[in-house]
């Protein structure tokens, strides 16, 4: 069999705001990919003890748990971190770098919760790292404050976001990506703790896809003075999960 070999591009698509560059598209589909190797598929956020609380039973009460969760946890906190460490990254400026993530530690309001973030956050970092020499992760490990070794996730995903996408890319479009990386999670994780059937989870995503703009939004217009993580039956909830008899997700 003849062997391929790949045209050769000569010319570049990208626009002044990177909005037709193909490998900022790229970046973006691979950082929303849930084949990921970050462990966000075994955590519920409090979901299973939500379900074992009975106020999630079914797929329309899913749909409002969830949806309360994007406005309330995602909007507001982490995206707004995600939107504010990703120019960061990009200017190497340290101190916003950790003051968003002692923020993001300080805001974890649970212990499952905050090691989640941790976890998540390392497994970025490996995965980062395990991707040299073909993807080398810019700042290395050589310039980030120790502090940072690992950041949490919010603050480790801006991070991948600087690696692989280009700076040109508008944050609207980076936090689109990490929102429905953030909403494909949750309604997997619907589908096995409520449980509902697959065609029910993917109505769940089709409602967090419409609401996910209007969360980008306030992620984006937030000053940093207003970010805020209040949701405090989300937390009763993942802290219960820590010593709920049976579960299906990491405590």
């Amino acid at each position: 069999m003849d062997t391929f070999t790949p045209p050769t591009i000569t010319h570049t698509m990208a626009n002044p705001d990177g909005e037709r560059d193909p490998q900022a598209l790229l970046g973006l589909l691979w950082l929303a990919s849930p084949a990921l190797p970050l462990g966000g598929f075994s955590y519920s956020e409090g979901l299973e003890s939500a379900v074992e609380a009975g106020r999630v039973h079914d797929e329309a009460s899913a749909a409002q748990w969830l949806l309360a969760q994007l406005h309330l946890t995602q909007a507001r906190a982490d995206l707004s971190v995600v939107a504010q460490a990703l120019p960061a990254w990009r200017a190497r400026d340290w101190t916003t770098l950790l003051t968003l993530n002692a923020w993001t530690r300080r805001t974890r309001e649970s212990a499952e919760l905050r090691l989640q973030s941790e976890q998540m956050g390392h497994a970025v970092l490996h995965w980062l790292q395990g991707l040299r020499p073909h993807t080398l992760p810019d700042p290395g490990l050589d310039e980030v404050p120790a502090a940072l070794q690992p950041p949490t996730y919010p603050v480790a995903y801006a991070w991948a976001l600087a690696t692989l996408t280009p700076n040109t890319l508008p944050t609207a479009h980076a936090l689109l990506a990490a929102g429905f990386a953030w909403c494909e999670a949750a309604c997997q994780a619907a589908v096995k703790a409520v449980p509902l059937g697959q065609n029910a989870g993917q109505r769940l995503l089709a409602q967090l896809r419409a609401a996910l703009p209007a969360a980008v939004h306030v992620a984006l217009s937030q000053p940093p003075g207003q970010r805020q993580c209040f949701a405090p039956m989300l937390a009763i909830l993942s802290a219960r999960h820590e010593t709920q008899y049976s579960r299906l997700f990491r405590s």
